[in-house]
């Protein structure tokens, strides 16, 4: 994956948006207002994405790819770094699994408005 096809695939879900809010290095994908994805514009070399505490563990663990958010909440943010190995279905699927956990943190007719 690269960071077009990155952004294509976050862009995609309902209600997201991207910005460079830190700078014009570093993208930010946010739903309903909420950021569940940011990474470098230039290298694409790692993506930070929010994660349940359990399972973050549990994937660092697991995965020399996955490490503790960079920059970021250690115990809800993963950095997932690119090209090191992980399979474009997991870096799908954690994308995925960010999106969720920040949507499902928002004000119930946020979230209605999301899912019309």
């Amino acid at each position: 994956m690269n960071i077009e096809e990155f952004r294509d695939y976050c862009l995609a879900k309902p209600g997201v948006t991207d910005g460079t809010p830190f700078g014009p290095e570093t993208l930010v994908l946010k739903v309903g207002g909420k950021m569940f994805a940011l990474t470098d514009i230039d290298t694409f070399g790692s993506v930070n994405l929010k994660c349940d505490p359990e399972r973050a563990v549990e994937l660092r663990e697991a995965h020399d790819y996955v490490l503790p958010g960079y920059h970021m909440s250690k115990v809800h943010w993963n950095t997932v770094l690119i090209g090191t190995g992980i399979p474009e279905r997991q870096l799908r699927e954690l994308i995925d699994h960010s999106y969720e956990l920040v949507k499902a943190s928002l004000p119930k007719a946020t979230r209605q408005l999301l899912e019309q």
